[in-house]
C-alpha cells in the first residue's frame, strides 16, 4: 500500500510487529507525534509481520488514521530481519531507519538521532547505545558478554551495542549494503558491514525501558545463533572482507548476488 504525500518524507522508518497488540497503537502514536511535534515529515512503514493476533487491524486502523503510517503485511513470519527489510521497498525518503514496535526506546531519542545523522556528511550510521537499561540481570550479563565477543573479533569496531535500535542510515548506504539476514543477526550484520565499508557510527546514550506490553520474542537459542553468526561473519572468506575499506566499497558487492541483497529488492 502507498499514500500520496503532499511533500517528501525527512526520514522513513520501518516497525516489524509480531503480535504486539498490546502496545502496537501506543508505539506508533508516540513516534508520528513525537516527530511532528519536532518539525520533520515522518514516513512509518509498520510491517504486521505474519501476526496471529489482532495486531494486524491495528495496524491498519493507525494507517487510516494517520497518513504518516503506511501498512504492510507478510502472511507467514520469517524472523525479524525479514520483517525489516520486507519494509524498505516502500521506503521513499533519503534517511532510513528502522525500530521495533516494542517501545523500549523513548519517541524523542529517536527524532534526537535522526537530528544527530542529519548534520552528517551522509557518510555514517545513526544508532542508539542503551546505556541504560532496565533488563533482568540475566540478560545484562549475556548482553555484555556478547558485544565483548564481538569486540575481540573486531577490536575496531564502532559500536559498544550491536544490537542498539534504532538504526538510521542513507539510502545508498543500505542499497550498497545488501543485507541478508533474516533472523536477530541483522543489526550486527549492519554493524559489521559499516564497519569494513568505512562507515562511521554515531552513537546516541539512551535510557532502554521495560517493555510496555505483550512478549520478549528473544528467545535462548536466539543468544547462541548471534554467537554463531558473529563466528561465520569474522572468519568465513566471503563474509569478512578483510580488506575492504572506504574508497573500495565496489569490491564488497562481490560476496553477494543481486537477487540476494535487501531479500531480493531494489530500493525505490
Amino acid at each position: 500500500m502507498t499514500k500520496n504525500l503532499t511533500q517528501q518524507p525527512n526520514i522513513s522508518i520501518v516497525m516489524p510487529a509480531y503480535n504486539e497488540e498490546e502496545i502496537v497503537a501506543y508505539t506508533v502514536r508516540r513516534l508520528v507525534h513525537a516527530f511532528e511535534n519536532a518539525g520533520y515529515r515522518l514516513q512509518l512503514v509498520v510491517v504486521d509481520n505474519g501476526s496471529r493476533d489482532r495486531t494486524g487491524q491495528i495496524i491498519k486502523e493507525l494507517a487510516a488514521e494517520m497518513p504518516a503510517v503506511i501498512p504492510h503485511r507478510i502472511d507467514v513470519n520469517q524472523g525479524y530481519g525479514y520483517g525489516v527489510t520486507s519494509g524498505f521497498p516502500l521506503c521513499t525518503a533519503r534517511w532510513i531507519g528502522w525500530i521495533p514496535a516494542d517501545g523500549q526506546v523513548d519517541a524523542e531519542d529517536v527524532v534526537r538521532l535522526y537530528e544527530a545523522i542529519a548534520n552528517t556528511d551522509g557518510k555514517a550510521l545513526a544508532k542508539v547505545r542503551r546505556r541504560f537499561r532496565m533488563d533482568g540481570l540475566v540478560r545484562k550479563i549475556v548482553s555484555v558478554g556478547y558485544n565483548a565477543f564481538a569486540w575481540m573479533l573486531w577490536p575496531n569496531l564502532d559500536s559498544l551495542d550491536l544490537n542498539g535500535v534504532p538504526k538510521i542510515l542513507p539510502r545508498e548506504v543500505l542499497q550498497e549494503m545488501r543485507v541478508t539476514s533474516k533472523q536477530w543477526f541483522l543489526d550486527p550484520e549492519t554493524i559489521i558491514k559499516a564497519h569494513y565499508m568505512g562507515i562511521r557510527i554515531v552513537e546516541l546514550n539512551v535510557f532502554a525501558r521495560i517493555r510496555g506490553g505483550g512478549l520478549s520474542h528473544v528467545r535462548a537459542s536466539t543468544c547462541w545463533d548471534f554467537f554463531r553468526n558473529l563466528l561465520i561473519f569474522r572468519f568465513s572468506p566471503s563474509l569478512r572482507a578483510p580488506h575492504l575499506r572506504s574508497g573500495q566499497r565496489t569490491a564488497f558487492n562481490q560476496f553477494r548476488t543481486p537477487s540476494e541483497s535487501l531479500n531480493g529488492f531494489r530500493l525505490p
